[in-house]
């Protein structure tokens, strides 16, 4: 079995969003995904694009993807790389993909001297938990995330909007 890695490419988008919907829908979220091939290419290949993709494949079929962008932590003074998404389709699951292409991310947080990389998993994920587990990822308990998104964000930009110092 041969495992690739490669940078994704603005060809790639339909492919991306499939997966993204595939991992929708085994996060039970099938309806939440919004984002169209379009808006794929813009946020990922556009002039303004600050996020990156890869693509796995396994035997040159298609296996998986990760979309990561850079983060910065004040307290190490580093940069650092969060990843949004890391997919193997279920067929690849278990082959070792997921680990060569985290493990691909990893590399490239220590060649960019980043301090962590980090990930979010939702918590009734125990595959994925036991994944991130056994190869010695730590769960940050302490730490809650937050999000506001659509009519709240703009909302609450909006409230403020007034008060901007440019």
């Amino acid at each position: 079995m041969t495992i690739d890695i490669y940078p994704a490419q603005k060809s790639d988008a339909k492919l991306i969003l499939d997966m993204i919907i595939e991992l929708a829908i085994y996060e039970q979220a099938p309806d939440a995904v919004l984002a169209t091939v379009a808006d794929i290419e813009q946020g990922l290949f556009g002039p303004e694009a600050c996020s990156e993709a890869f693509i796995c494949t396994v035997n040159g079929e298609p296996a998986g993807y990760a979309v990561f962008f850079m983060s910065y932590s004040t307290w190490l003074g580093k940069n650092g790389i969060y990843l949004e998404d890391l997919y193997i389709a279920p067929k690849f699951r278990g082959a070792g993909a997921g680990k060569k292409l985290l493990r691909y991310i990893a590399q490239l947080a220590c060649e960019r001297r980043c301090g962590r990389l980090e990930w979010s998993v939702l918590d009734w994920n125990r595959p994925a938990i036991d994944f991130y587990l056994g190869i010695g990822a730590k769960p940050q308990g302490e730490w809650v995330r937050y999000r506001m998104e659509g009519d709240v964000l703009a909302g609450f930009a909006q409230e403020g909007a007034a008060l901007r110092v440019e």
